[in-house]
C-alpha cells in the first residue's frame, strides 16, 4: 500500500484547511496522525471502511475525518485551527499486518 497526502500550508488561526490522503488500494483503517516539534507523534482521528470513527478529545468538534472508498481517499477537514494544531500531519493506513505511513504534510496555524 501507498500513501500519497496533501493540503498542508499556512493558515491563521479560526481558519480551515482540509487534508487528503490517497490509498493505492482501500484499507479498513485509515487515519490522521500529527507530530509537532519536540512531541511525540499522536492520533488525530481514524476512520474505518464503515466510516466508524474515533477523534482525538483535542479536535473534537473542530476536525472531521471522512472517506471516499470509490476513490481510496481520506480526508480531514479541520475548522476553528488554533496555533497548538500546528504539526506535520501523516497519513496511516492500516489492516492486519498492514501499517503504512505517508510522507506527510505540514500544517502551520498563525496566531
Amino acid at each position: 500500500v501507498q500513501l500519497q497526502a496533501c493540503g498542508g500550508g499556512l493558515v491563521q488561526a479560526g481558519g480551515s484547511l482540509r487534508l487528503s490522503c490517497v490509498a493505492s488500494k482501500n484499507i479498513f483503517s485509515m487515519g490522521w496522525y500529527r507530530q509537532a516539534p519536540g512531541k511525540q507523534r499522536e492520533l488525530v482521528a481514524r476512520i474505518t471502511f464503515a466510516s466508524s470513527t474515533n477523534y482525538a478529545d483535542s479536535v473534537k468538534g473542530r476536525f472531521t475525518i471522512s472517506r471516499d472508498n470509490a476513490k481510496n481517499t481520506v480526508y480531514l477537514q479541520m475548522n476553528s485551527l488554533k496555533p497548538e494544531d500546528t504539526a506535520v500531519y501523516y497519513c496511516n493506513a492500516l489492516q492486519g499486518p498492514t501499517n503504512v505511513w505517508g510522507q506527510g504534510t505540514l500544517v502551520t496555524v498563525s496566531s
